[in-house]
């Protein structure tokens, strides 16, 4: 449960009013025994600016210092030290102001029990209430840490799940080239160009935490530019993405590691041409986007979805959604269906 602290200037105001309303009870209280406004005000004035002062005092002191054990017992010995303390003050103090008069004296003798009392109370309660707020804000500050540290937790390993996807489709693609360069040079030369502007978006995207669906499939589009030069005529994709879908947000380079998976265990086993399909939709402000790709059942076991690709894809699901099920495969027949639901921000 996130703690949210009352603002400083609300607790001056309630700290404030809290104050005059006491000073208020005791002028009200005097004035009722008899005594003049002139004896109210000074009794009043003199006896809270002393209760302030030492409710100050006792703050600072505990900010600095604040036991580890025994706190309660510390804590009420403090306040009964400082509100002996005060007492004995304020009792000089209205001697002096008051022209030492017996009858108010005699007043402040009788009414001690009661003086003591609350101001033992008042003390105490202050001396509480900075304890608890002393914690409130360590608390706050540790939580704060916890969240600080699980972010960049979390998002070092999604840096790291993006960044272990990069190689293996790298490396594919400079073994294309490679074997390109001596046979079909204009076709090499054309896919280095598209590598590059694959990996300069790549270093792009990096520095995102979403993207829209169109520039994620924008992105799309040069991964399978390059696929094509791979496969030549073999590879044919299909994307249908309503205008709806276009500007919905989701996490980058999501798809590229699915579609890789689509062509690895599409094509691979698979004599003649396949096509790729890949659909979006929205369901409920929940981005739905399905990639469809034919297997042979015979040389390709159905997957049940851990290989590195996809296992990764779900981590990285886990990691931004806190959840389980966003990411889903099936199969039908000689299709094989990965389906990733994209809740929006």
């Amino acid at each position: 449960m996130q703690l949210v602290p009352l603002s400083d200037r609300r607790i001056t105001v309630l700290f404030l009013i809290s104050w005059i309303l006491l000073a208020s009870i005791q002028v009200y209280s005097i004035l009722n025994a008899g005594f003049t406004w002139k004896d109210a005000l000074t009794d009043a004035v003199t006896t809270n600016i002393l209760l302030f002062i030492t409710c100050l005092i006792v703050s600072n002191s505990l900010r600095y210092y604040r036991p580890a054990t025994r706190t309660t017992i510390y804590l009420l010995s403090i306040c009964l030290i400082y509100t002996s303390i005060a007492l004995v003050i304020n009792h000089h103090l209205l001697v002096y102001l008051l022209d030492n008069r017996s009858d108010y004296l005699t007043f402040v003798s009788q009414t001690l029990p009661l003086r003591s009392g609350v101001a033992f109370l008042i003390i105490c309660w202050m001396t509480f209430v900075n304890v608890l707020w002393q914690s409130l804000q360590e608390r706050m500050e540790e939580d704060k840490r916890k969240a600080d540290t699980e972010t960049l937790a979390r998002e070092a390993e999604l840096f790291k799940l993006r960044q272990q996807l990069q190689p293996h489709f790298l490396f594919n693609s400079l073994n294309s080239i490679s074997a390109l360069i001596g046979s079909r040079p204009g076709e090499a030369r054309q896919m280095i160009y598209q590598l590059s502007d694959f990996l300069r978006g790549t270093l792009k995207k990096e520095e995102n935490q979403w993207v829209s669906l169109a520039e994620e499939l924008q992105h799309l589009q040069l991964y399978l530019s390059i696929e094509k030069v791979r496969f030549g005529h073999r590879l044919n994709t299909e994307i249908e993405c309503i205008p709806e879908c276009s500007a919905l947000q989701l996490p980058p380079l999501l798809l590229q590691p699915i579609v890789e998976n689509a062509i690895k265990f599409g094509l691979y086993d698979v004599i003649g041409t396949v096509t790729i399909t890949i659909k979006a939709s929205v369901i409920d402000n929940i981005l739905e986007i399905e990639v469809k790709n034919p297997f042979d059942p015979e040389t390709t076991p159905p997957r049940s979805g851990t290989g590195f690709g996809l296992s990764s894809i779900k981590r990285r699901l886990y990691l931004l959604f806190a959840r389980n099920d966003l990411l889903q495969t099936h199969t039908t027949q000689n299709i094989f269906t990965t389906l990733i639901r994209i809740p929006q921000p």
